[in-house]
């Protein structure tokens, strides 16, 4: 399956039934009278957070989304059907914006999270409605309202517990394939990670998401390489596993830029919980390792640790690192956001448009 994290989609809520004019008819009754029936709602546009998604690939194939028109109303005072709701589904951590694509209408987080996008169009009166003592024949019946339409985006931004980040070919797909059942493609060139890459690492009774990032360079943040778009996956992350190359020539460069990049970006990312790790140990000896790992603390302000994703040596520890500084962040969670309801009531007042 192919990833996709944004898509431009187009939705329309139903239009309403229209009134309808009739009168009774029937043997035997002198005076019949009005009996026309209200048509019915149209359908809703509900977006619904599903599980077991975690790409927006569907929409590739599918940009046009409309829901059922309601059913005219019919004699007998009968009501016309409601029209059906057009329900959407999408993956946990996509974000609904209009089509400024700034304007944020509603984030959905949790699987099971709904929410009504757009509103159908209200039914018309038939000419039962408008009878009255002065008017025991009314002739006069209201067509359905129009339902709203839009054009909206949609953007995933992954949830994942732990964000791998690095230059390229720091080894972040190695790492990953090492400790999760995840097996993204490993290879000797930079960029070899295309798009993010989720893994689920377990131990014991502990459970953590990791996401692979696309390797990070200079100017990121600003649109420079493949890592710019993929900053915002790492959003949502409790905390950040920085990779960093030993054998690089130079490694202390490399994390000042990506560290550079991820302080640019907004301090959403910079004020996230960093682990620093350098791999590939088992290439480097151990003198010139450990003045390596000297001088990252002192750039880093951190404790540095040593690992060989291929050989394992250091993972379990950094392991235990991660699950820790991961339960800090679960601990430390707040709730969904409260306003994602009100944007919402905000875009239909404005029509949708």
């Amino acid at each position: 399956m192919k990833f996709l994290d944004e898509a431009k989609v187009y939705v329309k809520s139903g239009d309403g039934g229209n009134g309808c004019m009739s009168f009774r008819r029937e043997k035997y009754i002198e005076f019949g009278g009005p009996d026309g029936g209200n048509g019915g709602r149209g359908g809703d546009v509900i977006l619904a957070c599903a599980e077991g998604l975690n790409t927006l690939i569907d929409f590739r194939y599918q940009q046009h989304f409309k829901a059922g028109r309601g059913v005219h109303g019919m004699g007998r005072d009968r009501t016309g059907a409601r029209g059906v709701d057009k329900i959407i589904t999408v993956p946990a951590g996509t974000q609904i914006l209009a089509e400024d694509k700034e304007t944020l209408l509603a984030d959905l987080t949790v699987p099971g999270q709904r929410v009504v996008l757009l509103e159908g169009g209200r039914g018309g009166f038939g000419n039962a409605h408008f009878k009255s003592a002065t008017n025991r024949a009314p002739r006069r019946t209201e067509p359905g309202a129009p339902g709203s339409e839009a054009w909206i985006w949609l953007r995933l931004k992954l949830i994942a517990d732990v964000g791998l980040v690095g230059m390229p070919n720091a080894g972040k797909s190695t790492l990953i394939s090492a400790v999760s059942r995840a097996r993204p493609k490993v290879a000797d060139y930079p960029f070899t990670t295309l798009h993010p890459n989720l893994g689920v690492v377990r131990r014991d009774d502990r459970e953590m998401v990791i996401a692979d990032i696309p390797g990070l360079i200079e100017g990121a943040s600003e649109g420079v390489g493949l890592g710019t778009r993929f900053l915002g996956h790492v959003e949502r992350c409790g905390a950040l596993l920085h990779l960093i190359d030993a054998t690089a020539e130079d490694p202390l460069a490399n994390y000042r830029t990506v560290r550079s990049e991820l302080e640019a970006y907004g301090p959403v990312l910079a004020d996230k919980r960093e682990i620093v790790v350098l791999n590939k140990c088992d290439a480097v000896d151990d003198e010139a390792l450990a003045r390596l790992r000297s001088d990252l603390e002192d750039v880093s302000g951190r404790d540095v640790m040593v690992i060989s994703a291929v050989a394992g040596t250091g993972v379990d520890a950094t392991l235990n690192a991660l699950f820790d500084a991961v339960a800090e962040a679960r601990g430390g969670e707040e709730e969904g956001d409260d306003d994602a309801d009100e944007d919402v009531d905000a875009f239909l007042h404005d029509g949708g448009a």
